[in-house]
């Protein structure tokens, strides 16, 4: 892992290969890790940048002046100011897709292509808002994640089947959100509010003039398919691709068919 350091706060970031350049933005919860499968194979014609998310991986918290997910986008185009890279590729799940997506609002000139899997960049359903509101305020109370809490999350990111079928995934999963304590905790939350009270781009991704794949699990829980259609309709000239037997750690769940699908996007138009 690399570092940059942004207000005093250290950024991690993977810089691996060479080639056009294309960066990686993880799931929350989760870590620049999470892209192993794909960094493994397009690591050998591209230049993968895959930071962790602050208060992810090994980043230290969000800067004091981090306020929202337009803000992070900001860090990450002042990563690539540093690395002096002019133009890139951004391939997003999560909430790696909304602040793909406020990067190629914030630079659309320096933006060549973009991926958003998994995600949705209009505003959290209201029912949502509140339940997930709720569970953040827990754990910045106990700063911990408590198990009815654990218990209740870790099955929203994976396919209905998926102890079954992946159950090592769901198990690592499980394992590592458990760890979660202290501050830590507290500033995950806070990055949590920032993800689910994010602002509504939908008028901001119609004017998107740019080869957009748009991909989602079929089986995603917190970002039904329904979203992914939504913003196919609002981004003109974009691609809708609907992964079976997959949730919301899509690329995870079916490494094989989303690198494949990858290879062919960025041969295309990175």
């Amino acid at each position: 892992m690399k570092q940059f350091s942004i207000d005093g706060h250290t950024m991690a970031y993977q810089d691996i290969g060479s080639g056009p350049v294309v960066i990686f933005g993880h799931s929350y919860l989760w870590d620049s890790k999470m892209w192993a499968p794909q960094i493994e194979v397009l690591s050998q014609h591209y230049r993968c940048i895959v930071p962790d998310l602050w208060s992810h991986g090994e980043s230290e918290s969000a800067p004091a002046s981090m306020r929202n997910l337009t803000n992070y986008a900001e860090h990450i185009l002042a990563l690539m100011d540093e690395l002096e890279v002019e133009s890139f590729s951004i391939v997003g799940l999560s909430v790696g897709g909304m602040w793909g997506a406020e990067l190629t609002a914030l630079a659309p000139s320096r933006v060549k292509s973009l991926v958003m899997m998994d995600t949705f960049v209009g505003l959290e359903p209201e029912v949502m808002h509140t339940k997930y509101f709720a569970m953040l305020d827990t754990i910045t109370q106990v700063r911990a994640v408590p198990k009815p809490i654990l218990e209740a999350v870790v099955p929203m990111f994976f396919a209905q089947d998926a102890k079954n079928t992946t159950p090592k995934l769901v198990d690592e999963f499980a394992t590592q959100l458990s760890k979660v304590q202290g501050e830590q905790a507290v500033e995950i939350a806070r990055i949590g509010r920032m993800v689910f009270g994010r602002r509504d781009l939908c008028d901001e991704i119609e004017k998107f003039a740019l080869p957009t794949l748009i991909a989602v699990g079929a089986e995603d829980k917190p970002r039904p398919v329904l979203e992914s259609y939504l913003m196919q309709d609002l981004v003109s000239g974009s691609e809708l691709m609907v992964i079976p037997a997959a949730g919301h750690i899509s690329n995870l769940e079916q490494p094989e068919l989303v690198t494949n699908k990858l290879v062919e996007f960025l041969a295309q138009h990175a």
